[in-house]
């Protein structure tokens, strides 16, 4: 079993300002689940206080419904895989792996069976007799993960793990730490900056920001249903395109901003919980996949007049950029749509699938 559970857990330094400020929610036994935010919002701190690395300034932490607040790290039977590896220098791969297991006094026999387990499931027994200096990034980062791994912990703590990595071996990173975890399948609890990441490595994602969890859910969950503003525009890459206006109701709801001369009808799929919002201001969110060149068949497309000013192409895809008064649209269009920049075009988007968020307190409309 490998089952975590916070309850109202909260951090401070000073008893003034809160790190983190009621936390609760629990990490199912198998799961991945990962905290994602901005650099500050607390998910390092909040990974550590499940390590033991950080006091608890209050709440309750249980592992497997055994109560930890007060137990040491090596008590916990979790194991981290740092940021920088903290692999010894001057150790092999072989010795790295095994040096906790000999502090703890395992029998020689056990250890040299583990190591080899390990490093059998990471694919790394070539590199056993090797020193870190003579290894690849990638190849240090499996070693930390190995010496993670011989300790059979209940949970595995991953504190950015690939953030020192290439492009092009992150990519790889994750699709093996994704095979790891279905090999293994215990806990793993996973930090990143990275929505990316995110989305493409936890069964579950905690987005927290300044110290608060704004939403938990799964990638799509968050993705087609974020709870709020910050959720909407952190999660997908690239961003959400945010539109402010108001609500009007003639024969029927409308969404309008005089300024960027928007006047569009609300289709009645969308209007649920606008009723309230008449004449008040609201945010709109469409996707950059949802905006397109052509209005095709639909009748509930509607259309932006634009200038592009900036294109990516991507290869597989093209990401246009165009202003749209103070604010901007990114379209996500096929790579083949023959436009370049200084294009005046129409860029038309699916009214079914905008997003209303309240102007004042940020959260969705619903």
């Amino acid at each position: 079993m490998g089952r975590v559970t916070l309850k109202n857990i909260a951090k401070t330094y000073d008893g003034k300002i809160f790190v983190i400020k009621d936390a609760s929610f629990d990490i199912r036994d198998g799961e991945f689940l990962v905290l994602v935010g901005p650099s500050g919002c607390g998910k390092s701190t909040l990974l550590r206080m499940i390590a033991g690395l950080e006091e608890i300034s209050k709440g309750d932490m249980l592992i497997d419904d055994l109560r930890v607040n007060d137990l040491l790290p090596k008590d916990r039977n979790i194991a981290m895989v740092f940021q920088n590896y903290a692999l010894y220098p001057h150790m092999t791969a072989y010795q790295n792996m095994a040096f906790g297991l000999k502090l703890k006094k395992v029998r020689k026999s056990e250890i040299d069976k583990r190591v080899k387990r390990a490093a059998d499931i990471l694919e790394i027994t070539e590199l056993l007799e090797r020193k870190p200096k003579a290894m690849s990034g990638g190849q240090r980062q499996r070693i930390a993960i190995g010496r993670a791994i011989v300790r059979n912990p209940k949970v595995f703590l991953f504190d950015e793990p690939l953030s020192n990595l290439d492009a092009k071996l992150r990519v790889q990173m994750r699709v093996e730490l994704q095979k790891l975890h279905q090999k293994l399948k215990t806990t793993m609890v996973y930090v990143t900056h990275d929505q990316t990441e995110a989305m493409t490595l936890g069964e579950r994602i905690v987005v927290l920001k300044d110290g608060d969890i704004m939403q938990i859910g799964s990638p799509m969950e968050l993705y087609n249903n974020p709870d709020n503003v910050f959720v909407a525009g952190f999660i997908g890459s690239p961003p959400i395109n945010f539109i402010d206006g108001h609500i009007k109701q003639l024969n029927g709801f409308a969404f309008i901003n005089e300024d960027l001369g928007l006047n569009f009808e609300i289709p009645e799929e969308v209007i649920k919980g606008l009723s309230d919002y008449v004449n008040r201001d609201v945010v709109m969110g469409i996707r950059p996949e949802d905006l397109t060149t052509s209005p095709g068949n639909n009748k509930k497309h509607h259309s932006f007049a634009v200038s592009i000013n900036a294109i990516e192409q991507m290869g597989n895809e093209m990401l246009v950029y165009a202003p749209l008064g103070k604010q901007h649209l990114i379209a996500r269009l096929l790579p083949d749509a023959k436009i370049k920049s200084g294009d005046n075009i129409d860029l038309y988007f699916d009214t079914s699938r905008m997003q209303f968020f309240d102007k004042q307190t940020e959260k969705v409309i619903r």
